[in-house]
């Protein structure tokens, strides 16, 4: 991949595929009868909580990482991240044994911020905004020259995301729907990849947050529309789409399904109590939307995609006052 500017293929998938197995877990499915009954449709967990980094963006990261020449991997990597995708830059970088520097909000969950130190990173901390964000990282890879690892906005990202995809429908079987949730767009930018390959007929659906709608605007819009410091419980879908991810959701996604932050913890916490698994609040934002959409999904098989579980747990949404 020459490139991480140009849309990433499908052989692209394939070469990442082969590429991380070493340092990443193939996530198990898990299903739910009690939430297989009220939704009325066969719901399939692909669990990324159980992933390296506790998240899907161990893909990405790991797939970048181990893309780089000998020379570029020497100055080290550098990202901005709420948490997840600095959290898997940094294990990827330690797994190369390259340093790692991640500009993060100093609003992110302090579990988020330890697990970038704890895998051997720097944290630089920044406003949360997009604008604070990258003025700060653009300080950081000015002083070291670091090879910039986008969080979603990578062709290396994406075509590691989409290996989430590609485990799901080998080891599920044929799907009537996935849905994920959105932020910035990179693992459903690869769910769309793998899957308009693999299996054009299963429709992909993002949910999203009602108090950070930009990408459901966008769509509806039919360009990128972006928020710059929205406020919702799930922290990690704050960030807005970018062209290269607008590239694969504005050509492949059936629609964005939005939810209110209610929703949000009452579908993380089914989730806690029903399947007995940790798993953070953006996590829960597509199940909230597949229930609050019976109708839409009901009678089918559905690939949900859990896609972290990296959760402050001095900070649960239904302990908070």
């Amino acid at each position: 991949m020459s490139d991480p500017q140009v849309p990433p293929t499908y052989d692209d998938v394939l070469a990442a595929h082969a590429r991380i197995q070493p340092y990443i877990h193939r996530t198990p499915i898990l299903t739910c009868a009690t939430l297989d009954r009220m939704s009325g449709a066969e719901l399939l967990f692909k669990c990324e909580n159980f992933q390296k980094g506790g998240a899907f963006k161990a893909r990405g990261a790991t797939n970048a990482v181990f893309s780089l020449d000998d020379a570029t991997a020497a100055k080290g990597v550098a990202t901005h991240s709420s948490g997840n995708h600095g959290t898997a830059l940094a294990y990827a970088a330690g797994r190369r044994g390259i340093p790692c520097e991640v500009v993060m909000p100093r609003t992110s969950p302090q579990a988020k911020k330890d697990a970038v130190r704890g895998y051997g990173a720097t944290v630089i901390e920044c406003e949360p905004s997009t604008s604070s964000r990258e003025a700060v990282f653009a300080e950081v890879v000015a002083r070291s020259g670091a090879d910039f690892v986008h969080p979603f906005n990578d062709a290396r990202v994406i075509a590691g995301q989409a290996t989430c995809a590609k485990e799901l429908f080998e080891d599920a079987g044929p799907l009537d729907a996935v849905i994920a949730p959105i932020g910035g767009g990179g693992l459903v930018s690869g769910s769309c990849l793998t899957l308009s390959t693999l299996s054009p007929t299963t429709r992909i659906y993002a949910a999203e947050p009602a108090n950070a709608d930009d990408a459901h605007r966008s769509l509806k819009a039919g360009h990128i529309i972006t928020d710059d410091a929205p406020q919702t419980i799930a922290d990690g879908l704050k960030v807005s789409m970018k062209e290269l991810t607008w590239h694969f959701v504005s050509r492949h996604v059936a629609d964005i399904l939005l939810v209110s932050e209610e929703e949000i913890v009452a579908a993380m916490m089914l989730i806690w109590k029903r399947m007995k698994i940790v798993m953070e609040p953006s996590s829960a934002v597509p199940l909230a939307a597949v229930l609050k959409n019976h109708d839409l999904f009901a009678g089918q098989r559905v690939g949900v995609l859990i896609t972290g579980g990296n959760v402050d747990l001095d900070r649960l949404p239904w302990t908070s006052a």
